[in-house]
C-alpha cells in the first residue's frame, strides 16, 4: 500500500478538509496476573468541537512487570502524555512535540522510581485527519485498512537489535536471533536510565474512513496472531472489536497471560 500526501509537521489552519468522527472503544483486564500494572486514556472522544480544535487522543501505557510498581509507572507516564496533550501547540510541529512529550514523561518515571521502574508506552494525536504518534517499549500499534492489516509501529526489544546487527556484519540469515532466549528484553523503556531511542513518524500519516486503529499493550498484540486481530478489527462497531479481542485471548487460554488493555478508534464520516 502507498502512504503518499504527506505534509510536513506544521497545520494549516486554513486549508480546507472534512472532519471524520471517531467510534471509540476499550478494553483491559488482568489476565492470569495479580495486579493491573496497565493504564490508558482518550482525551476529546465525545466532544466534536474539541476533536476540531485540538484533536483526539489516546495511548496505552503498560508497567513493567519484574521491576518497581509498574503501575505506579504506568499511570505517571499517562499523567504526563496527558498533560503534554493539553499543552500543545496544535498549530505547529506536533511530531516533534510528540517525540519530546516522550522524554517527559520518561524522567518523570525515573524521578518517582529511580531508574527501577518503568513502562512502555503508544501514544497517538489525531489532528485534521492525519494520525500523530510516538512509541516506546513492545507496545502495538496497528492500522486496518480494507482488508489489510499493518503494524505501525516497531518494538524495541533484543529480538529487533539481534536481527538489526546480524544485517549490518552481513548475517543473511537474521531470523536466527528470533530464537534468544531474551530475546522479548526490552532495550529502551520510559522510566529507564538513558533512553534514547523512540519510535514515530517524522511526518504525520494521513487517515481515511474506514480506517481502524488498535493501540493495545502486548498482552494482546504478543498474544493475538494477525488474523486475529483483523477478523476483530473487521467487526461493525468497536465494542464488537473489543469483545471479540477478548475473546480470542480467553480461547487461547493462556497460563501466563499478561495484564491486557486495548484503545479502538474507528474513523467514519
Amino acid at each position: 500500500m502507498s502512504l503518499n500526501n504527506y505534509n510536513d509537521g506544521s497545520v494549516n489552519s486554513d486549508m480546507p478538509y472534512r472532519t471524520l468522527s471517531y467510534h471509540i472503544g476499550n478494553m483491559q483486564g488482568v489476565g492470569a496476573r495479580s495486579r493491573q500494572e496497565d493504564s490508558f486514556a482518550v482525551m476529546n472522544a465525545f466532544d466534536v468541537n474539541k476533536i476540531k480544535n485540538n484533536g483526539l487522543f489516546f495511548a496505552v501505557c503498560d508497567g513493567m512487570g519484574g521491576m518497581k510498581d509498574g503501575k505506579v509507572a504506568s499511570e505517571a507516564a499517562v499523567s504526563s502524555f496527558r498533560q503534554s496533550f493539553i499543552e500543545m501547540n496544535k498549530g505547529y510541529d506536533i511530531p516533534t512535540q510528540l517525540k519530546n512529550s516522550v522524554f517527559v514523561a520518561s524522567n518523570k518515571v525515573e524521578a518517582l522510581l529511580g531508574g527501577q521502574g518503568g513502562s512502555t508506552a503508544v501514544v497517538c494525536v489525531i489532528y485534521q485527519n492525519m494520525l500523530y504518534y510516538v512509541s516506546v517499549g513492545d507496545s502495538f500499534l496497528y492500522l486496518k485498512r480494507g482488508n489489510t492489516l499493518l503494524r505501525i509501529n516497531k518494538e524495541h526489544n533484543m529480538c529487533n537489535q539481534i536481527y538489526l546487527s546480524c544485517i549490518r556484519d552481513g548475517n543473511m540469515n537474521p531470523f536466527e536471533g528470533r530464537n534468544d532466549s531474551e530475546s522479548v528484553a526490552l532495550t529502551q523503556f520510559l522510566g529507564m536510565v538513558g533512553l534514547e531511542e523512540v519510535d514515530c513518524f517524522i511526518k504525520p500519516f494521513p487517515i481515511m474512513e474506514g480506517d481502524v486503529f488498535l493501540a493495545c499493550s502486548d498482552g494482546v498484540g504478543g498474544v493475538l496472531s494477525e488474523q486475529e486481530v483483523l477478523y476483530a478489527l473487521s467487526m461493525d462497531k468497536p465494542n464488537l472489536i473489543c469483545q471479540q479481542l477478548e475473546q480470542s485471548l480467553v480461547a487461547h487460554n493462556k497460563p501466563n497471560q499478561d495484564n491486557y488493555t486495548a484503545v479502538v478508534v474507528k474513523c467514519v464520516k
